[in-house]
């Protein structure tokens, strides 16, 4: 049952967010139609999504870690962008072992996911509790340090997220 009331609620958020517009114009048809879809997926998905419980901490950790995301990814933009317009491209590309210490699947693919969102770094494959990372500019190829530079501010987020 929890797994089903997850994901109607995170169904029924992606529909109100991304028919947030529609919902101003036209009212009530547009969040009926979308509490009615939330709910079709929700029973047809039910499976695919954890029981999670909905702790405030975790949604405040949460709801900063998403800025703290685009903040990275704005970084990570603009250090490509001067990599590539250079004169000399400085790029010193290669593979990097990132030891991770998150426990939850969720929490580790979103590890994934948020690494492979920064330019400049893309996770190729998990085997453990070690991603390896492809790194447009390798700055160490010690394990502890490379895990800091590129996961440091998502795994401390994703920590207390999924704790």
């Amino acid at each position: 049952m929890k797994q089903c009331i997850s994901a109607f609620i995170a169904t029924l958020i992606l529909w109100v967010l991304l028919t947030w517009s529609e919902i101003q114009e036209q009212g009530y048809p547009p969040l009926a139609v979308g509490l009615l879809a939330a709910f079709i997926v929700a029973v047809l998905s039910r499976n695919l999504f954890p029981a999670v419980s909905l702790h405030p901490r975790r949604v405040v950790f949460f709801l900063v870690y998403i800025p703290a995301l685009l903040w990275e990814i704005i970084k990570s933009n603009l250090d490509v962008a001067y990599r590539v317009l250079h004169p000399r491209m400085p790029i010193n590309p290669g593979i990097v072992r990132v030891p991770v210490s998150l426990q939850s699947d969720y929490g580790r693919t979103l590890l994934a996911n948020s690494i492979t969102l920064t330019p400049g770094t893309l996770t190729l494959d998990v085997v453990g509790t070690n991603f390896y990372v492809h790194w447009l500019n390798i700055q160490t190829y010690n394990p502890q340090e490379a895990a800091e530079m590129i996961t440091g501010r998502f795994m401390r987020f994703l920590n207390k997220v999924f704790s």
